[in-house]
């Protein structure tokens, strides 16, 4: 029978195609209920005329997998991480930096901070006067007083009575352009001026020019008679250190040329440690 055909004729029952079949040679049970049973006397009768070989043996029965979440109850397995990170490893006997244990961080000392941020930035060891070129920077700009945007904003915050995890979202929502972002702006900017081949006073006037404001220079305290003792660490150990400085040179030429026009146009700290990365 079918669940959806329907016997138009006497030639379209289920009987007559049965006996068709049976008149045709086929094995054709009187019942579904024997139809294991049939199978089962056909297959004999064909393994007692040689004409099927039964195996020496039943083949084992394949091992199937066990269920995750079976596996994770008991502790075996655990979930696909969601996030992938490229730069630090946790999911082994120790964390690691860049494929580096931690404690072999730790042990080497050579490396120190400086060496551990170069890890976890560029992802490979650096020689050891870049690891110490980093930790000056974290040095001198670990804090910039009461006064700048970021402090600023943080301690007003702080002062209305907010927590201090708001409070210093606060006040790193002022990071951009003016405030933190320079670095950047400026590395781009200077960079971009020597590889063009520009001269100093052309890349002060085109930015003249364009009407943009040339990142990295300009302090509003700090001027040419009073000098930014950060400025003049980051310049005196590049120039001590690095085996050339052509941005850094080039900066403090376009330095040379804007103090002309304020003694407070000077290269900032973003500026100098900008040009001293690229």
């Amino acid at each position: 029978g079918h669940a959806g055909g329907r016997a138009r004729g006497g030639g379209e029952t289920a009987t007559s195609k049965n006996l068709a079949l049976r008149q045709a040679g086929a094995h054709v049970p009187r019942s579904f209920d024997e139809y294991g049973d049939l199978i089962a006397k056909v297959y004999q009768a064909l393994v007692d005329g040689g004409v099927i070989v039964p195996p020496a043996s039943e083949p084992l029965a394949p091992t199937l997998p066990t269920d995750f979440d079976e596996l994770r109850k008991k502790g075996l397995v655990r979930k696909r991480a969601n996030f992938v990170s490229s730069i630090s490893d946790d999911r082994g006997a120790e964390p690691t930096y860049a494929g580096v244990p931690i404690s072999e961080i730790a042990a080497d000392d050579e490396l120190g901070v400086g060496g551990t941020i170069a890890l976890l930035w560029f992802r490979r060891r650096l020689p050891r006067y870049v690891s110490k070129f980093i930790e000056l920077c974290v040095i001198i700009c670990a804090d910039h007083g009461p006064c700048v945007s970021g402090a600023h904003n943080t301690i007003v915050a702080a002062r209305a009575g907010k927590d201090l995890v708001s409070s210093l979202i606060s006040g790193l929502a002022t990071i951009g352009p003016r405030f933190g972002g320079a670095l950047d702006d400026a590395a781009q900017m200077f960079a971009a001026a020597l590889d063009q081949g520009l001269s100093p006073e052309a890349f002060v006037e085109q930015c003249k020019r364009e009407k943009k404001v040339i990142m990295g220079i300009g302090h509003k305290v700090k001027s040419l008679d009073n000098p930014d003792r950060r400025v003049v660490l980051v310049k005196e150990y590049a120039k001590s250190h690095f085996s050339a400085t052509p941005l850094l040179d080039f900066a403090v030429a376009v330095e040379l040329i804007t103090t002309k026009k304020r003694a407070n146009l000077i290269l900032n700290v973003d500026g100098a440690i900008a040009v001293c990365f690229v």
